[in-house]
C-alpha cells in the first residue's frame, strides 16, 4: 500500500485564484464592518447620553432608556450574527472552486502515482505523529497547482448589492447599561 501526506494549508495558499478570492472577501466584509461600527457608535452615543442624563431622569424614564439601549444592542447582535452567517456562506461559495481545484490535483497525483491514501498533515488538521519526509508530496502538488492556469478556476465575483458579508469578530462587545 502506497501512502503519502500533504500540508493542505500550504496547498490552499499556493492555489491559483486564492489571493483574488481573499481580496474579494476582505473588500466585501469591509462595507459591513462599517455598517456594524455605525450601529455600535449609535448605541454607545445613546449610552453616553443616558449616563449624563441619568441623575435627572425619573425612574420611568431611566427604565425606558435602558430598555431602548438593550433593544438596540439585541438588534445589533442579531445583525452581527446575520452578517457572520452570510459571510461564512459567501466564503464557502468563493473558495469552493479553489478547493475543488486543489482536491482535483491531489486526486490526479494519487491516481497517477498509485497512492492508496493521501493524508493531511497541516497544523491542527493532521494526526500524523511521525512520518518519513519522503512521503510528503506537498511540493509536488504545489508545483502542479502553480502550473494550473488561474483561468481554469472560476474567478470570484462580487456579491449582489446589499448582500451581507462580514468577517469574524466584527464589532466590539456591546456596552451594558446599568440596571437598577
Amino acid at each position: 500500500i502506497k501512502i503519502a501526506y500533504v500540508n493542505s494549508q500550504a496547498l490552499m495558499e499556493a492555489a491559483p485564484g486564492r489571493a483574488a478570492a481573499t481580496d474579494l472577501l476582505n473588500k466585501e466584509g469591509q462595507g459591513y464592518q462599517v455598517q456594524l461600527q455605525k450601529m455600535q457608535d449609535s448605541i454607545n452615543g445613546l449610552y453616553t447620553k443616558y449616563q449624563k442624563d441619568e441623575p435627572t431622569l425619573s425612574a420611568t424614564a431611566k427604565e425606558s432608556r435602558q430598555k431602548t439601549i438593550r433593544d438596540l444592542e439585541t438588534g445589533f447582535q442579531a445583525k452581527q450574527l446575520e452578517y457572520q452567517k452570510a459571510f461564512d456562506e459567501r466564503t464557502k461559495e468563493v473558495m469552493a472552486p479553489i478547493t475543488d481545484a486543489v482536491k482535483k490535483v491531489i486526486d490526479d497525483i494519487r491516481v497517477e502515482e498509485g497512492y492508496a491514501i493521501i493524508l493531511d498533515n497541516a497544523p491542527g488538521a493532521g494526526n500524523i505523529v511521525a512520518a518519513d519526509k519522503n512521503l510528503d508530496i506537498t511540493d509536488k502538488i504545489v508545483s502542479r497547482l502553480r502550473a494550473t492556469p488561474a483561468a481554469k478556476i472560476a474567478a470570484p465575483t462580487a456579491t449582489k448589492p446589499g448582500a451581507p458579508a462580514v468577517p469574524a469578530g466584527v464589532g466590539k462587545p456591546p456596552i451594558k447599561p446599568p440596571t437598577k
